[in-house]
């Protein structure tokens, strides 16, 4: 046994550059792992798996970014220290599986790794289905420009109603009261017509040519006339006051539809690419179903280290970690045991000298 031990502590095989990296990546102890070659392949692996979501994880936060701040430098700074975060945040979650208790321990503690991978997952998802879904997605965001448009339209309509409505109603008042005028001038004058021309009415003489009747007819005439100019006059400033106000409306209310339709055609954001994202999903099964399929990819890639962790059996790593960590902890032990002996031995000895 003692043999055994010895080959195994003077053991070091030599890891190329390339191997080395990735078993970084995938957060082993470099030390051990020069010991245990027969896990190099197991953890290279799982380090690539780490390396390529980092890498994933960049692209899609550059993506990102750039939708929100339209700035190649911005998008790719924070793509990636995105990435960086991810990676290292994924490198703690694989290393942080210990291969010791017993199976349903190991399971309890992998749930919240996975859920937490899962999460990352779809993170890191959803950019890059932006990205693939792109011709599609600037479709969608010109037929939602175009409903907003027309909401906004219909709410302008609306509120033109409700400002102009008071002085549409007062000069249409004001229109039909310089109607009621019109019509009485334009009876008398027809009646006047009619009794210069001997027609027989209720009204008329009957008698041809501009007798008294016909000038009295003429008189009312006149007199109506007069009414129907003098009312005209005294309507006027109002008339030119209530379509100042209402051109003001409608003036004020297209400058700001105009302000906000600017707004609406720069309706091409992060958060509205996203909306565009979901009604396509629901307007089309294929899209919907290829989307899916798309985060289940990345989710898998993304929990796939801790199922490998999960699934394989313990190897000479797992043990040499154990052993590794369990010598830490007994001479932690021995230690704070000397300590406390020591400390117990100076206090009884100062008791004694106190006698």
């Amino acid at each position: 046994m003692k043999k055994t031990q010895s080959i195994i502590n003077q053991t070091d095989y030599k890891i190329n550059w390339f191997q080395k990296f990735l078993m970084i990546c995938s957060g082993g102890n470099i030390h051990i792992l020069r010991k245990t070659p027969s896990e190099w392949n197991k953890f290279a692996g799982i380090g690539g798996i780490v390396l390529f979501t980092a890498v994933f994880a960049t692209l899609s936060a550059g993506y990102a970014m750039f939708t929100v701040f339209d700035n190649i430098w911005t998008a790719i700074g924070f793509g990636i220290l995105w990435g960086l975060m991810i990676f290292n945040l994924d490198r703690y979650i694989v290393s942080s599986i210990k291969k010791t208790g017993t199976w349903w321990n190991q399971i309890l503690m992998a749930i919240p790794r996975l859920v937490l991978a899962t999460f990352l997952g779809i993170i890191i998802s959803k950019p890059l289905e932006l990205k693939i879904f792109e011709k599609e997605v600037n479709k969608q965001l010109n037929t939602i420009i175009q409903r907003n448009k027309k909401q906004l339209q219909g709410e302008m309509n609306g509120r033109i109603l409700q400002q102009s409505g008071p002085f549409e109603t007062e000069k249409k008042q004001i229109s039909e009261k310089i109607v009621q005028y019109q019509k009485s001038y334009d009876s008398a004058s027809v009646e006047l017509e009619k009794e210069i021309l001997g027609t027989k009415t209720g009204l008329t003489s009957g008698k041809v040519g501009f007798g008294s009747n016909a000038k009295r007819k003429q008189e009312l005439k006149e007199q109506r006339r007069q009414d129907l100019e003098n009312y005209k006059k005294q309507v006027a400033p109002r008339l030119e006051y209530l379509d100042k106000e209402i051109s003001k409306i409608y003036t004020n209310l297209e400058t700001e539809r105009k302000s906000t339709e600017t707004f609406e055609d720069k309706f091409n954001g992060f958060a509205a690419r996203l909306q565009a994202l979901d009604e396509l999903g629901k307007n089309s099964a294929i899209i919907g179903l290829a989307a899916s399929f798309i985060m289940g990819l990345f989710i898998c890639l993304e929990i796939s280290p801790v199922l490998v962790k999960l699934i394989s059996h313990i190897g000479p790593y797992d043990h040499l970690l154990d052993k590794t960590e369990n010598d830490f902890r007994l001479y932690a032990k021995e230690k704070i045991e000397k300590g406390n002996a020591a400390t117990d031995f100076r206090i009884d000895d100062f008791k004694e000298k106190l006698k």
